[in-house]
């Protein structure tokens, strides 16, 4: 066991004895904050980040990973030394939800996607969907760069409302014809950081095209959580992808009432034989 997995480990301990209500009222920090500090601690080891978490009520919709702190201590025991990485890069919070995007380095390099939900100001869910990191895209774009920037607060509802309305039309209907009404048609209106696909709606035709011609369709079934804050999205569906079931984790960037920027996850999920909880993939409270 590493230096720093000792401290959350011995921190876990610590925090269920303490009392973590205590301890995470004693930091006047945000739930944004607290969420960025877990995902940091993968790295830093700060041992104050666990009692951010419930110690008595902890669902995780990892299927990899056992339900409660146990579970989360147990996964962090088994990272090889000085190997974590944990760089959050983009963050939205969202009533009791807040969603990070972030580097990470965590058995193997990934991209990857966190949520979590709060109750009185401790972390009681989490869920997440990993993807490893690939060479840049078509268009040179890696899945992290791109716009940070939370802006346009108040227009938060109008575009989860539009985000909503593309996945139901376009994705999971596959109305392609009134894709113009989500996205511009020039090259630089769809900024894109989907591993294979290129900028703008004739790079997403192409990678489509591509998929479908090898019998092997993108295909959205099910939406499970829009959530955003301003200018930033983020979507939860399940489907089929190179004939598995995945769950499909979109972010998207809004201007002026139209998606301009895009980053994903597509995670294959367990079967049930295969998990070590039965929490479920999605299971999200709206």
């Amino acid at each position: 066991m590493n230096k720093h997995t000792r401290k959350i480990a011995a921190a876990i301990v610590a925090t269920t004895a303490l009392g973590a209500s205590a301890i995470a009222h004693a930091e006047p920090l945000t739930n944004r904050d607290k969420a960025v500090a877990v995902i940091s601690s993968i790295e830093t080891g700060d041992p104050l980040a666990v009692s951010y978490i419930n110690p008595e009520h902890y669902v995780q919709h990892n299927l990899a990973v056992a339900d409660g702190l146990a579970g989360f201590a147990a996964v962090l025991q088994q990272l090889p030394k000085g190997s974590a990485k944990a760089q959050v890069k983009r963050t939205i919070q969202d009533g009791e939800y807040v969603a990070l995007h972030t580097e990470y380095n965590f058995f193997g390099e990934q991209a990857g996607f966190d949520i979590f939900r709060f109750e009185e100001g401790l972390i009681v869910e989490h869920w997440d969907n990993l993807q490893p990191v690939a060479a840049p895209n078509p268009s040179g774009r890696t899945q992290f760069d791109g716009a940070t920037e939370v802006t346009d607060l108040e227009k938060t509802a109008a575009n989860k409302s539009l985000v909503s309305e593309f996945v139901q039309t376009i994705l999971i209907q596959g109305k392609m014809a009134e894709i113009g009404r989500f996205i511009g048609d020039k090259e630089h209106d769809y900024i894109q950081h989907n591993v294979a696909v290129a900028d703008g709606l004739q790079g997403l035709g192409v990678a489509l095209k591509a998929l479908a011609e090898a019998g092997m369709p993108m295909v959205y079934q099910q939406n499970h959580l829009v959530i955003g804050e301003g200018n930033f999205v983020l979507s939860v569906s399940e489907g089929q992808f190179m004939q598995q079931h995945v769950a499909f984790y979109d972010l998207f960037r809004l201007e002026q009432g139209k998606i301009v920027e895009h980053w994903d996850t597509i995670e294959t999920i367990l079967p049930k034989s295969e998990s070590k909880n039965d929490n479920g993939k999605f299971g999200f409270k709206r």
